[in-house]
């Protein structure tokens, strides 16, 4: 018997067409082939215990512990940037100053898996499909798997909690949003489904202007497009919904653009004499996107999506009839152009929308691009999922053949991933014992009733520390004296 060859048709299930039987649920494998991103994602939450204060977050730790979560919130609102849900959720981090940096990645990366795999059940339930045991499992852990180690910088992506929580868990949270309309059932869930789209858009809009870019984006496609894609007694349902995230994403940019914070970032900044529309600003944004587009289109580790997206598409079997499906027939090519145009614009507009900020380093500012890369990943995944139904349409003589190159590929781009995160978590320790002796050797000094004293910066990644090289003040040293109780730091080529 080839490996995943179905072998009898389960009660109740009909097939996906004459003659074929639906696949065995009792199969073992997608379970152990989970194995392999859950593995790769416990080593990078275990590398978490070495991650340490740096950057913007000097200036967050003494604020939480002398204003409390709140006075984070309001100088965020009064003064940052005027995001006020980035606030709170940087404020309950910097609320445990050290631990709340080292358990963040455990933490972040099991709500991201949880909500990416309980996605992945829901819209398998919705279309009514049956798979084996651990496959939603195992496509959501490598679809997570790429999306946060093929980048990069890993570190900024996973790592640097600041950068996270606006730019990683962000589209995570957005693309979860569905999942209350994907389990609603009668008229009760369909209205809390809105309800919780039109809260989610607004909590975004005051988290990341470039995740609220791409979700009106797709929303807005969803709602132009709900004729290709949805069954008539669903369209009304989806528009609404589509119509209400977009509502609240409208609504929560306008009040984080509203805010003293958001000028006061834009000034900062010298946004303000930088025009988005300008087209000097619209060219050298693109330019920019093409570069960056050049960086992930040959980045071979993404195959692992579309691979475990092939795994689900050639197991995947209809359980209870193509009335059950909220979808019309599948139009792959339809389907997937509409999929990669909604990438393609809003990848655009958030690079639009951060240019005026970071100029020409918008390409080296890969943590913006992980709005937009979550997309991508996604399509590559659903891409999969077509190939696999059509191979399996096909009659191809030898599934078992096809499976365990899939299979191969993951376990291949598992690997591919993880040589770089062992790298990573090396220079992540060296790093912390650095950070810790200096740590232990100021505090002495400030309960000593030092006044003035030396700092070395500990980088990792290209991070931005107090002091760059040749000792080149950056903004960040009065925070790091004010965690200490110092006056000042000084810069010392050396950890004391």
């Amino acid at each position: 018997m080839a490996l995943g060859a179905p072998r009898a048709t389960a009660p109740g299930r009909t097939p996906d067409r004459p003659g074929e039987r639906p696949a065995r649920p009792g199969h073992w494998w997608p379970a152990a082939l989970a194995a392999l991103p859950l593995g790769l994602l416990a080593l990078a939450s275990w590398y978490g215990r070495h991650v340490r204060p740096s950057a913007d977050e000097w200036c967050f730790l003494p604020k939480v512990r002398d204003d409390g979560v709140w006075g984070l919130v309001d100088t965020f609102w009064s003064l940052d940037n005027g995001r006020l849900a980035n606030g709170l959720l940087v404020g309950l981090y910097a609320k445990f100053p050290v631990a709340g940096h080292q358990w963040y990645a455990l933490i972040s990366g099991a709500l991201m898996l949880t909500l990416l795999w309980a996605l992945v059940a829901a819209l398998l339930r919705r279309t009514g499909v049956s798979t084996p045991r651990g496959t939603p499992l195992l496509v959501a852990g490598m679809i997570l798997a790429v999306f946060l180690f093929a980048t990069p910088n890993t570190y900024k992506t996973f790592y640097w909690p600041a950068a996270s929580v606006s730019h990683t868990l962000a589209p995570v949270l957005c693309a979860a949003a569905a999942i209350p309309l994907l389990r609603a059932r009668g008229r009760g869930g369909r209205i809390a489904a809105v309800a919780v789209a039109a809260g989610a858009g607004v909590f975004m809009g005051t988290l990341s202007e470039e995740a609220s870019v791409v979700s009106f984006v797709v929303l807005g496609g969803v709602v132009l497009a709900a004729p290709l894609i949805f069954a008539e007694r669903v369209r009304r349902t989806v528009r609404i919904w589509s119509l209400a995230g977009m509502a609240g994403a409208v609504a929560g940019t306008l009040l984080l653009l509203a805010s003293p914070g958001s000028r006061n970032r834009r000034t900062r900044f010298d946004a303000e004499s930088v025009s988005m529309l300008a087209p000097e600003s619209l060219g050298g944004a693109l330019r920019g996107y093409l570069e960056i587009l050049g960086t992930v289109f040959t980045t071979w580790q993404y195959l692992g999506a579309v691979a475990a997206g092939l795994l689900l598409g050639l197991v995947g079997r209809a359980g209870a009839g193509p009335e059950r499906s909220v979808f019309l027939p599948v139009r792959p090519l339809a389907l997937l152009s509409l999929g990669g145009a909604a990438f393609l614009v809003s990848g655009y507009l958030c690079t639009v929308i951060t240019y005026p900020v970071f100029g020409k380093q918008v390409v080296t500012a890969e943590r913006t691009w992980n709005d937009y890369l979550l997309l991508y990943v996604l399509l590559l995944a659903a891409a999969g999922v077509l190939a696999g139904r059509r191979l399996r349409a096909g009659r191809t003589g030898r599934p078992g053949l096809v499976i365990a190159v899939a299979a191969l590929t993951c376990a291949v781009c598992t690997a591919g991933l993880a040589v770089p995160l062992v790298d990573l978590g090396d220079r992540m320790r060296v790093r912390a014992e650095l950070w810790d002796r200096q740590d232990a050797y100021l505090r002495a000094g400030a309960a000593r009733g030092e006044k003035v004293m030396p700092y070395t910066p500990t980088p990792v990644a290209r991070m931005l520390e107090p002091f760059g090289r040749e000792g080149l003040r950056k903004w960040p040293a009065g925070c790091v004296a004010d965690y200490y109780g110092l006056e000042r730091v000084t810069y010392a080529p050396r950890t004391p």
